[in-house]
């Protein structure tokens, strides 16, 4: 786990590591979600790259509507 100071301009660094695991690159956008009080940062990747990737997915233990993120 890692911990990200805010600016006085409202920025923060994303640590190395995660950027290096998640692959995220400089100018690449990223999409906040905010639920319950919690921020959550999402990599956005081109439609190009995520084709497929659903691909065998079992969709008989699908969680219910009211529980997804």
């Amino acid at each position: 786990m890692s911990t990200v100071t805010v600016s006085s301009k409202f920025q923060i660094v994303i640590p190395d590591k995660v950027r290096k695991r998640l692959g995220i690159m400089p100018k690449q956008k990223l999409l906040l979600l905010e639920k319950d009080g919690t921020l959550h940062l999402v990599p956005l990747k081109p439609i190009k790259e995520t084709r497929g990737f659903v691909k065998g997915l079992d969709t008989r233990d699908l969680r219910e509507e009211g529980d997804r993120f």
